[in-house]
C-alpha cells in the first residue's frame, strides 16, 4: 500500500510540474501565430494519397484562399494537410503548421513556411491554436481526428464560446451520410439540436464553392480573433 501511495504521489508532482511545459506551449503558440494574421483551418486525413481528388481539391482551395490573402493553418502532417500546405504556397500567402507527432504524420511536410512551423506535445494546446487563429473551418474527408476538429468548432460556435466562423464540409459522397444522420435522428427524432443548428455549417463539392461560402460571409462580417 506504501508503494501505491509513493507512486500516486509521484505522478501527481510529476502533473504539477507538467503546467509549466503547457504553459510554454500555450504562450510560444500565441506568439508566433498573432503575428501571421487571418488564417483558414483545413482538416482532413493524413492517409489521403496525392492522385486522390479531395487532395486535389484541397490544393486548389487552399491556393484561391491564398491568394485572397488568408493564411493556411493544417495539422502540418502529409496527406490532406500536405495539399492544403502545398496550395497555400501556390498562392503566395502564409502556409502554416501545427504538427505533432502521431503515428501517420511523423513528419511535416515540406510546403510549411520555415518560419510558420510549430511543434506540440499536447493535443489540447494544438487544437486551441487551430481555433484562436481560424477565421473558418474547412473540413475534407478524414477519419476519427477530422470528425473531433469538425465538432469541435461547432460545439464552440453553437455555444458561443467563439464567434460565429464559417463550417465547410467537402465532399457531399462522403460528409452526405453523416448530415442526414445529424438532421434525422439527432434533430428530427431525438430534437438533440434545434433546426438553427444546421445552418452553422454548408456542405459543398468543390473548391470554388468553399471559397464562395467563405468569401460571401466575409463581406458581411469582420475579421476578428476568437475568445
Amino acid at each position: 500500500m506504501n508503494k501505491v501511495r509513493k507512486d500516486w504521489n509521484d505522478i501527481k508532482i510529476n502533473d504539477s510540474w507538467a503546467i509549466f511545459k503547457i504553459m510554454s506551449e500555450f504562450v510560444e503558440g500565441y506568439d508566433r501565430m498573432a503575428k501571421i494574421g487571418p488564417c483558414i483551418s483545413i482538416f482532413g486525413s493524413a492517409r489521403t494519397h496525392a492522385d486522390n481528388k479531395y487532395y486535389q481539391i484541397g490544393v486548389e482551395l487552399a491556393e484561391k484562399l491564398a491568394s485572397a490573402g488568408y493564411g493556411v493553418i493544417t495539422g502540418g502532417g502529409p496527406g490532406i494537410m500536405e495539399a492544403a500546405n502545398k496550395g497555400a504556397q501556390q498562392g503566395g500567402g502564409k502556409s502554416v503548421g501545427l504538427n505533432i507527432d502521431l503515428p501517420f504524420e511523423q513528419n511535416y511536410n515540406p510546403y510549411i513556411d520555415q518560419e510558420h512551423n510549430l511543434e506540440f506535445d499536447y493535443f489540447f494546446v494544438r487544437k486551441v491554436i487551430f481555433v484562436k487563429y481560424a477565421q473558418a473551418f474547412v473540413i475534407l474527408p478524414g477519419g476519427f481526428g477530422t470528425l473531433d476538429e469538425l465538432f469541435e468548432a461547432l460545439t464552440l460556435i453553437q455555444t458561443k464560446k467563439i464567434n460565429q466562423r464559417p463550417v465547410v464540409l467537402v465532399g457531399k459522397e462522403y460528409w452526405g451520410g453523416l448530415i442526414e444522420w445529424i438532421k434525422k435522428v439527432m434533430l428530427d427524432e431525438e430534437h438533440n439540436i434545434s433546426a438553427a443548428d444546421m445552418q452553422m455549417f454548408s456542405l459543398v463539392d468543390t473548391a470554388e464553392e468553399a471559397y464562395n461560402y467563405i468569401d460571401d460571409f466575409y463581406k458581411f462580417h469582420e475579421l476578428s480573433p476568437n475568445f
